[in-house]
């Protein structure tokens, strides 16, 4: 082993131009993969946090308008939904469904103590969106089922108004009251929302605020382990059969409730991010392959150089599996010197761009993990082998008295 790596560092210090230059070319293309992988990596885990959210698992239904006459009834009826709706669809979906929520929203108020104020309007909602909008509670905590019965006047305050209402950090605003449309809300819980500044108060709450108590202006089914989108169009006709039995309309009117299927769209989305990744690596390894070729022609240069000297080692007695072994090593050694050198750059590169993502919302995500790291080793090893195959199969095929006489 000892004699085999000096070899191979000889080989490298007669050569030292031509193997940089190809060197380059490899880290180059290293360089190049571990970049577009940990970027891709970064903004398809960015999207699944940031913007898909809990979406991948809801479909939502509002009511809409029949275009088909049924049951006497003619075209052009609107179809309201209800809160009965809500029970109908969970003991006939309970199987599949998590939750069935929905939400009221208020009109334009204030919201304010006795010095300062927000210009804000509430959202009433149900215990379950904490989880579906995974909101991080820094103070106290979310509504309860207890606050929707007893429809409690309690509040959860994003954490920019806690600031706003009690300065200057907002720490003591769990406990505190604040006005709102007239009435007095005990405030119980502050979070951090990412994208939005949303105002909660109980839906049992909300809902005797409005003219029509009985009316939902939008309905959100959660449900559990769907991971097919025949799975999901099968839930969503399901949903749409419930309905259509209560409110009498064709189960195939598709304009009498519209119905968006986030289950759907999130599946849609994933196969469309795995396009993505396909396409970097693709990418990456063209890029990678003008490197792999420039090793096997200084592997192929170096076999044609070293001809007398391969001859003079299978006259004394040098089995073929070592010659190959030594061509092979060589490859890989080139490859992997330089590939390493293409990792820390690229791994360089992608901790910067995600240092200059101050929001940490997209490039924020691209980082070189283990599984990136251990993915490029193995190409590294491969493509050394790859690269050194054929120079080594043409160095078995010398033979020891021709080789002795070429000059």
């Amino acid at each position: 082993m000892f004699d085999l790596t000096n070899e191979i560092l000889q080989t490298m210090r007669n050569n030292k131009l031509r193997t940089a230059l190809t060197g380059l070319a490899v880290a180059w293309g290293i360089f190049m993969l571990i970049t577009l992988v940990s970027v891709a990596n970064g903004l398809t885990a960015s999207f699944r946090e940031n913007m898909m959210r809990a979406d991948n698992q809801k479909i939502s239904v509002w009511g809409g308008v029949t275009t088909t006459p049924y049951h006497g009834y003619r075209e052009g009826r609107r179809i309201n939904l209800k809160n009965n709706d809500i029970r109908n669809i969970q003991r006939t979906q309970g199987a599949d469904v998590t939750a069935v929520t929905s939400e009221i929203y208020g009109t334009a108020a204030n919201i304010s103590t006795n010095t300062t104020f927000v210009d804000a309007s509430y959202t009433g909602v149900f215990p379950s969106t904490v989880d579906q909008e995974r909101l991080d509670m820094v103070q106290g905590r979310f509504i309860s089922d207890n606050d929707m019965k007893t429809r409690a006047k309690v509040m959860v305050l994003p954490v920019e108004y806690a600031q706003q209402l009690f300065p200057p950090e907002g720490n003591n605003a769990v406990g505190q009251r604040v006005s709102c449309g007239g009435l007095s809300y005990l405030i119980i819980g502050v979070y951090k929302g990412r994208w939005h500044r949303t105002v909660y108060i109980p839906y049992t709450t909300a809902r005797e605020f409005t003219e029509d108590k009985d009316k939902l202006g939008q309905m959100s089914v959660i449900l559990k382990g769907v991971s097919s989108e025949e799975e999901a169009e099968g839930i969503e006709k399901d949903i749409r059969r419930t309905l259509a039995s209560t409110h009498d309309f064709d189960p195939d009117d598709e304009s009498a409730v519209w119905v968006w299927n986030g289950v759907k769209d999130a599946l849609t989305v994933q196969g469309a991010m795995g396009i993505l990744n396909v396409g970097v690596w693709t990418l990456g390894l063209l890029t990678l392959l003008s490197g792999i070729i420039g090793i096997s022609n200084i592997m192929f240069v170096s076999v044609k150089e070293r001809t007398h000297e391969i001859g003079i080692r299978r006259a004394i007695g040098a089995r073929p599996r070592q010659i190959l072994t030594q061509i092979l090593m060589e490859s890989v050694v080139i490859t992997t010197l330089f590939g390493y050198i293409g990792i820390v750059l690229g791994t360089g590169l992608t901790e910067l761009l995600s240092s200059l993502d101050s929001s940490g919302d997209f490039l924020g995500y691209a980082h070189v993990n283990l599984g990136i790291a251990f993915q490029v080793t193995v190409v590294l090893i491969v493509a050394g082998a790859l690269a050194g195959l054929f120079p080594a199969l043409r160095a078995l095929k010398v033979k020891p008295v021709e080789a002795l006489r070429d000059e």
